[in-house]
């Protein structure tokens, strides 16, 4: 076992660390039967080669190379009747998707926009390698530049292209990585509490009910999940909020944001941007970075700037 995973093998167990450490070797790379899909689009070898040459032939690898590059900052207002008052314009900024290794162009955009934002905490919502397996030390080294220009607490958690070896390196940068964990948010004695679970998506490794079981029943809580695929279960327990990413919003699109493909088992109307479910509340964000290729079609890379409202205030 790896001695830089002994902290968190202390912290969650030695049971989710080896289950993990498993499906990495076994089938991190593999195409077919593992995860939620059947079909694993990004572990195939040639759909890079495929992209590129379909934009090319149809005159629009310029555009969609530009339109990756640029992030913009988008904001999303949501009221809740149980929110406590003390976190009446709470606002939270949420980054998912980075793939930074081979989104360096966008990185380099959002590295100069970050440091200029407002917000209380900021969240990571997963997949900060590139690729699904293999290296990941580039993507660390830009991660650790990343949150060098971030304000107060960060937490994240892992998506299907991370690998658990990442969580010690970045929870030495001081991100808080949550494993079907949460905690609380302490706010002039009123409190609220924000869960994280391991990918749910390729790894399979969530444990939604656990991440809820010490919140109390009445109290207001945030799920971060990499992949809204999960949000019946969620909405079970009784999240009030769901923030993830994973779809990419379908990164090449259709004129007017609708995507080619969702690489996830969920209702379209979930692959991006604000969304609900029952009682529970969801966004889907479109990644600030790409997946195969650094490439988009009328779907920009993004990321978002939630503010919380007391719906009783309002």
């Amino acid at each position: 076992m790896d001695p830089t995973l002994q902290d968190l093998i202390e912290r969650i167990g030695s049971e989710h660390v080896e289950r993990r450490l498993k499906v990495e070797v076994e089938h991190e790379a593999q195409l077919f039967g593992q995860g939620l899909i059947i079909f694993n689009l990004e572990n195939w070898y040639a759909a890079p080669w495929i992209v590129r040459t379909a934009l090319k032939l149809t005159g629009l690898y310029g555009r969609a190379r530009r339109n990756a590059d640029h992030v913009v900052v988008k904001q999303h207002s949501v009221a809740f009747a149980n929110l406590p008052s003390a976190f009446d314009n709470f606002t939270i900024l949420h980054i998912s998707d980075l793939h930074a290794d081979i989104s360096v162009g966008a990185m380099r955009h959002l590295v100069s926009v970050v440091g200029g934002l407002q917000y209380d905490i900021c969240v990571l919502t997963g997949d900060y390698r590139g690729k699904t397996y293999g290296p990941f030390e580039k993507s660390l080294e830009i991660i650790d530049e990343l949150q060098a220009q971030l304000k107060g607490p960060v937490y994240g958690v892992l998506g299907n292209h991370d690998s658990i070896r990442m969580a010690p390196s970045m929870e030495a940068m001081g991100i808080c990585m949550l494993f079907n964990e949460c905690e609380p948010i302490v706010r002039d004695g009123q409190r609220i509490f924000l869960a994280g679970v391991d990918d749910p998506h390729f790894y399979r490794a969530d444990d939604i009910e656990k991440a809820a079981s010490k919140i109390p029943s009445d109290a207001f809580s945030i799920l971060l999940a990499h992949t809204p695929e999960v949000y019946d279960r969620a909405m079970s327990v009784r999240f009030d909020l769901m923030l993830c990413g994973h779809t990419h919003g379908g990164q090449l699109c259709l004129p007017g944001g609708i995507p080619i493909k969702l690489e996830a088992a969920l209702p379209r109307f979930m692959g991006a941007g604000p969304w609900r479910h029952g009682a529970m509340v969801g966004y889907t964000s479109v990644g600030a970075g790409t997946s195969l290729l650094p490439v988009r079609l009328n779907c920009p890379p993004e990321i978002t700037l939630h503010t919380l409202r007391d719906g009783q205030q309002l």
